[in-house]
């Protein structure tokens, strides 16, 4: 265990090139959060504490690389409150549906792409944003004891096999911990359902996004499956990643997060029987990665 001072903080910062701002009055201050005990498993150097990490225009790619190296695994499980995260904005009308807080940098390039789709007749709407670990714990939790029901059943009564129970809810939601929505680069778009992007005004959305989307920076993570994907979620042509940010975060994820880190929520115990890291957080389309 580390104890890290303010000196010996802001000497990373130095290192880094992380960009501080101050917090406002509910949030804990900067000497606060970097005077708190760190602990790290990872390396000799404690991982600097997720609210001191910014990008910005003046950041290299080493510098990112060197910053993402040290991102704590808390961040990438979700266990945080974006609401009070400097990196994350609330998402402004008319691009959200509900309140919904996004990392800035995917939020200002999301604002220029929902532009150019107006310019095109298109309607851009993001339906779903960052969702912390407790959000998806209530999800999940909630399908796997069955006061949801998923493709009709209640896999509490139908599917005692943990192994079988997760494998049927991941055909569509993430388990805590593993979801690129606590990121806070991903986003869904206008309608959450298959068909609706199989034809009409969905059909146009979709083709849209598909030529235009990389321009701004987001890619469709959930492709078809089939050979070059041949594991891990059903497509969803509504879910896009701001690959900028996200890229880092998936390579970081890899690096740091193992299936036995998987926990806290009902049915976790599954998460190594069916190798959820590879097959569902990595399991993407490989123009993404």
């Amino acid at each position: 265990m580390k104890i890290i001072n303010l000196t010996a903080i802001f000497s990373l910062v130095g290192i880094f090139g992380i960009a501080c701002t101050s917090t406002d009055s509910t949030d804990e201050t900067i000497t606060e959060k970097t005077t708190r005990t760190i602990e790290s498993k990872d390396s000799l150097i404690p991982e600097i504490p997720d609210s001191l990490i910014q990008f910005d225009a003046s950041v290299s790619a080493e510098k990112r690389k060197e910053i993402m190296a040290k991102i704590s695994k808390k961040y990438l499980m979700g266990k945080f409150d974006p609401a009070k995260d400097e990196r994350f904005s609330k998402i402004p009308a008319p691009y959200a549906q509900k309140e919904m807080f996004m990392r800035i940098e995917a939020l200002e390039s999301f604002k220029k792409m929902h532009a150019a789709a107006k310019e095109a007749g298109i309607s851009l709407l993001i339906i779903s944003a960052t969702r912390p670990f407790d959000v998806q714990k209530s999800i999940w939790e909630a399908k796997w004891t069955g006061m949801r029901k998923v493709d009709g059943k209640m896999l509490s009564k139908e599917v005692k096999d943990p192994k079988g129970r997760a494998v049927k809810i991941l055909r569509w939601s993430s388990m805590p911990s593993t979801s690129r929505h606590h990121w806070g680069t991903d986003v869904d778009i206008n309608n959450l359902e298959p068909d609706y992007f199989s034809r009409g005004q969905g059909l146009k959305e979709y083709e849209w996004l598909v030529a235009n989307a990389a321009q701004f920076g987001f890619c469709q993570v959930y492709s078809e499956m089939g050979e070059n994907r041949p594991y891990g979620y059903q497509e969803e042509k509504w879910h896009w990643s701001y690959l900028p940010i996200s890229k880092d975060l998936t390579n970081a994820y890899a690096q740091k997060i193992s299936d036995q880190d998987i926990g806290g929520f009902l049915g976790s115990e599954s998460a190594p029987m069916i190798e959820v890291v590879k097959k569902y957080v990595l399991g993407i389309n490989p123009d993404c990665l």
